[in-house]
């Protein structure tokens, strides 16, 4: 089935969707030898080209999907490549055979806290995509004193330089003279929102962590600097919230998958057996 060129593509992990349309812009991705144009529809029988590279999508559509939690560092950029040579995000993770980690959202240099990456675009895109409204949830020290007026104008909203921003829950944590910890929550992920909202209240933000993102929290084990990965339980979760399907097929071995389709198989042909005996007995009693 055909598909956009920049969702397709992106499916695959070959990067996210934004990226995708810029490389299509710039004239880096030919389709059977013509340049590719925005929206293009294409499928994985087409030859797609990117960079000199002949991508395998059938291949890339039908592997395991993957999603990774890290720990970011205070002072670790997310940015694949820094001109200034500062640690990156992707400096940790885990290496890949083939495909890429495609970060998703970002945290400033002097955040720390939950990073998700995927393999899959697809699913990237919809957890960044604000229609889908994943929450965000912060723990912030703030320094100075904060109101019962500050919290209503903070929920209400604020006018900020790129449009109204408010936090939809603030909840107090304690904290002592002029440091208090809150938990706040947003629902998109606009550049430093979370300090802007704070310094629009004249406040200072002396400490922000990620805690959590969507349903997935930062656990307390996970040191800074470390990952681990979504086990498909939780995989089955993250794509059930944003309206995808997570192919588990492609989490089994070939034994595993055999098994299954044999199972799957004789359940099916057990229960019609079953319904044609019901069919049966259910004449014989109406000709008695």
């Amino acid at each position: 089935m055909a598909e956009r060129i920049q969702k397709i593509l992106s499916r695959a992990g070959y990067g996210s969707r934004r990226e995708i349309e810029r490389w299509v812009e710039a004239g880096d991705i030919l389709v059977n030898g013509k340049p590719a144009l925005p929206g293009q529809a294409v499928d994985e029988n087409d030859k797609i080209i990117l960079r000199g590279q002949v991508l395998k999508l059938a291949s890339k559509l039908k592997a395991k999907p993957r999603v990774l939690l890290y720990h970011k560092k205070v002072g670790e950029i997310c940015s694949r490549h820094d001109p200034e040579n500062r640690p990156t995000v992707f400096d940790n993770l885990p290496k890949l055979a083939s495909g890429r980690w495609i970060q998703v959202g970002r945290l400033d240099i002097n955040t720390d806290g939950l990073l998700l990456f995927t393999t899959d675009g697809e699913l990237a895109n919809r957890l960044m995509h604000p229609s889908y409204e994943i929450e965000r949830e912060y723990a912030v020290r703030v320094l100075g004193e904060v109101s019962d007026e500050i919290i209503d104008q903070l929920t209400k909203g604020v006018m900020l330089e790129d449009g109204m921003a408010k936090f939809s829950q603030i909840r107090f944590e304690g904290g002592e003279g002029a440091n208090s910890w809150y938990h706040v929550v947003l629902h998109e992920g606009r550049n430093r929102e979370v300090r802007r909202l704070w310094e629009s209240q004249d406040l200072m933000v002396s400490r922000l962590r990620r805690i959590r993102y969507g349903d997935i929290k930062l656990d307390r084990s996970l040191r800074s600097g470390q990952h681990e990965e979504l086990d498909i339980k939780g995989m089955r979760k993250l794509y059930e919230k944003v309206g995808l399907e997570l192919e588990e097929e492609n989490f089994l071995s070939k034994s595993e998958y055999s098994s299954r389709k044999d199972r799957n198989q004789k359940f099916k042909y057990g229960k019609k057996t079953v319904q044609k005996s019901r069919t049966k007995n259910k004449a014989s009693r109406g000709r008695r």
